[in-house]
């Protein structure tokens, strides 16, 4: 009420006219953009299964070139009870054998899971640039609900102050009682818009927190610049940066794989053999024998003509899936850019037309009401229009916020 007891125009005029407060607060424990994208590439569960991934694919390179396991055979006759006849005629055997992978299969399974190993590591960095956009987007609508709260806050304040004024000339005879139920209504409208941003900051809050991997904690009070601007190329340079994208570049790497998987299937046509060599040790002759045998499969009914086949057609697959998701990326950074541009416009508009234009109006009502031409209700309409065309400037700034994030995203370059 002290703002009040300097005169009902001039509390108006100072609370509609104060920068939000939010943009004046300052904290201790500020949470800044590069702080939060830190602690998101640090702590993000998305991210680390992302990373885990690829640490399975490389270790998946390992496994792919290790030779296959020699087999041991020990076998033995005649071990029955001695007393029987021909018990002495015991033999014992002792065997080695190695299979020898023909048709280049170890290199080609190689290639297929360093292909693969690639493929996951362009899915890592594709998982990073998202949580990065993402942390981008919910940092700045934080800002952009901080700015809301502190200005229905303020409209809050003033819609109190006004019904407790109407309130007092109505007992006093000086204006209709309607007036009174009107300001009542405008303070219940302000009450409501108050706590619908006080949830919607703390929605913010936690999106946030739970992107930066400390869900339900308090990460500080976020300080940054709703209004930074960006240097926004042309939408064919932007295009240009994209196949720089990992979501775009990594359909090379799959294309790769698919070639690589044709490869594993052709050489599995080949048969591989298996070379057995040991000795046996016949007791009876006191002697011992050696042996050699070499096993070939005979390629007769299975030639995996079936397997080669669903290679190729997953290879043709994965070319159209290229170059659909290529049109596709392509498409929707031209939509972000269109849809970002239309934003800046509006900013722009707002800032140098509609804002002023309010203010200016603000003023000529608050001037009437002090020469009796006008009445509070004008003023508080006055005041309501500056206070929407406030919240309306603020939401277009958290959506070019956002959609500057998503053209770096989609691009693959900081702007």
């Amino acid at each position: 009420m002290q703002c009040f007891a300097r005169g009902l125009v001039p509390c108006i005029v100072s609370i509609a006219l104060a920068a939000p407060a939010g943009l004046q607060a300052q904290t201790q424990q500020a949470l800044t953009l590069e702080r939060a994208i830190e602690l998101a590439l640090r702590q993000n569960p998305e991210l680390a299964a992302a990373m885990r991934e690829e640490q399975a694919a490389q270790a998946a390179v390992q496994q792919a070139g290790v030779l296959p396991n020699p087999d041991l055979e020990l076998s033995g006759d005649n071990l029955g009870n001695e007393r029987k006849r021909g018990a002495g005629d015991r033999t014992a055997s002792l065997q080695v054998s190695q299979l020898l992978e023909l048709g280049s299969k170890r290199p080609a399974r190689v290639r297929l899971a360093e292909s693969a190993r690639e493929v996951s590591a362009w899915e890592t960095r594709a998982k990073r640039a998202e949580i990065v956009a993402r942390v981008k987007q919910a940092f700045f609508d934080l800002l952009a609900w901080r700015e809301r709260l502190a200005l229905a806050e303020d409209s809050l304040r003033l819609a109190e102050q006004v019904a407790a004024a109407v309130a007092r000339r109505v007992q006093a005879g000086k204006v209709a009682p309607v007036e009174e139920t009107k300001a009542q209504l405008a303070r219940s409208a302000a009450t409501v818009e108050r706590e619908q941003a006080r949830r919607e900051l703390a929605v913010a809050r936690s999106r946030l927190a739970t992107l930066t991997g400390n869900p339900g904690q308090d990460l500080g009070e976020a300080q940054g610049d709703l209004e930074r601007p960006y240097a926004m190329p042309d939408v064919d340079t932007l295009a240009a940066r994209a196949r720089a994208n990992p979501d775009f570049g990594r359909w090379a790497s799959e294309v790769e794989r698919r070639r690589a998987g044709v490869e594993v299937e052709r050489a599995k046509s080949v048969p591989d053999i298996t070379i057995k060599g040991g000795v046996t040790r016949f007791s009876v002759f006191d002697d011992q024998a050696y042996t050699l045998a070499i096993s070939i499969p005979l390629p007769f009914f299975d030639r995996n003509r079936g397997a080669i086949e669903e290679a190729h057609r997953r290879l043709d697959k994965s070319l159209d899936e290229q170059r659909g998701a290529q049109a596709r990326w392509l498409a929707e950074l031209s939509e972000a850019y269109q849809r970002t541009q239309a934003v800046a416009v509006e900013l722009q508009l707002l800032r140098e037309s509609i804002l002023p234009g309010a203010r200016s109006a603000f003023d000529a009502a608050t001037k009437g009401y002090e020469l009796g031409k006008f009445g509070i209700l004008d003023v508080l309409d006055a005041q309501r229009a500056l206070v929407q065309a406030r919240t309306q400037y603020l939401r277009a700034l958290a959506e070019y916020q956002r959609g500057a994030s998503e053209i770096e995203r989609l691009s693959g370059a900081a702007l």
